[in-house]
């Protein structure tokens, strides 16, 4: 009789019913190894459900020749048990075997664990070694030099349409370069249109040029993202991080295209802190300079006069703060004015504009 297990009364082997056979998605799924261990294949299955349906039991002397195979298979596997004394083969409980298996398959994944654990340390010798050792590094075409309108041009414009990502633009001084201009806009609306997105950066300067501010205004209304920054920065765009142009002539007669990971990133890192200092900036192609000729001391009180900060009037006239706070210094001295506010209020009295109570 099979082991832990109830077996019905089944009918002899002539009329006994012959197991369903597993589809072969089934079979397929069960055949092979797990973990190193070797699963039944079907013709193991099928002679276990046979043996099964004959009451557990196999004579040994029953066995035909062509099915020896699979009984050792099975015996192998310990789905079957020989019982020399009975002269028979007994089925055994497949959960049993399962068990067996299950505990032999955690152990060894524990094991696997430990081993996986002390690799690195296994290792740790190569790992100093390599990391103490000075590599070759092969800097050939990481900065490239070219020269004349259209070279640069021309690489310019395959840099920005192969730009998946981000370009940062850094363009100081007032009027942009109609190099620059020419198709700027088109340029812009195809590197957005593809997911990509654009910073650029300019002086206050740039405001008073009516080709410069209406092509930031068209930009802005496709998603370009502009501020001005009163201060003094170097002029550079950066395409994806990986390739920065730097002029090395005027309006980009010649450029540097550098792409050394070091040298690139210390360049961004340049333009993130100048566009973290840098303000919105109103544009209107209207816009008009600031008097020509004026000293820029009355500059000064004339935007102070307006009402407008420290920051934003050395922002304006493209000053530095300290400088600003100089001519605000020496204003102050020429007015006989103790506050800010008092300069003001002074400054906008002699300017016709009444003292007020």
């Amino acid at each position: 009789m099979p082991e832990e297990s109830d077996v019905p009364d089944s009918p002899s082997a002539a009329a006994r019913p012959q197991p369903a056979e597993p589809s072969p998605g089934a079979a397929t799924a069960l055949d092979g190894l797990v973990g190193g261990h070797r699963l039944p294949g079907e013709a193991a299955r099928l002679l276990y459900l046979a043996i099964l349906g004959d009451g557990g039991q196999l004579p040994m002397a029953a066995v035909p020749v062509a099915d020896r195979p699979t009984v050792a298979e099975l015996l192998e596997l310990g789905l079957l048990k020989a019982d020399p004394i009975a002269g028979a083969y007994t089925v055994v409980n497949p959960r049993s075997v399962g068990g067996r298996l299950s505990e032999e398959l955690r152990a060894a994944g524990t094991r696997l664990l430990v081993r996986a654990q002390e690799m690195p340390a296994l290792l740790e010798d190569l790992t100093r070694a390599y990391d103490r050792t000075p590599r070759k590094v092969d800097r050939s075409g990481e900065v490239q030099h070219v020269h004349g309108h259209a070279e640069v041009r021309a690489r310019i414009d395959r840099l920005r349409d192969g730009t998946a990502g981000e370009l940062l633009s850094a363009q100081p001084g007032g009027a942009l370069s109609p190099q620059l201009l020419d198709n700027a806009v088109a340029g812009c609306r195809s590197l957005l249109e593809r997911g990509g997105s654009i910073r650029a950066l300019f002086e206050p300067g740039a405001r008073a040029h009516a080709p410069t501010a209406a092509f930031v205004l068209a930009a802005t209304e496709l998603g370009v993202r502009c501020r001005v920054l009163g201060e003094s920065f170097k002029r550079m765009m950066i395409f994806d991080r990986s390739t920065v142009v730097i002029p090395s002539g005027p309006d980009y007669a010649s450029a540097a295209f550098v792409e050394d990971p070091a040298v690139v990133a210390f360049l961004s890192g340049m333009f993130e802190r100048d566009w973290a200092r840098a303000e919105p900036g109103q544009w209107n192609t209207a816009t008009t300079p600031e008097p020509v000729g004026q000293p820029v001391h009355l500059q000064v009180g004339r935007l102070l006069a307006q009402g407008l900060t420290q920051r934003m009037i050395a922002a304006r006239l493209g000053l530095s703060d300290r400088t600003v706070a100089g001519h605000i210094s020496r204003l102050r001295e020429l007015y006989d004015a103790e506050t800010l506010f008092q300069l003001g209020w002074l400054m906008r009295a002699a300017n016709g504009d009444g003292r007020g109570e």
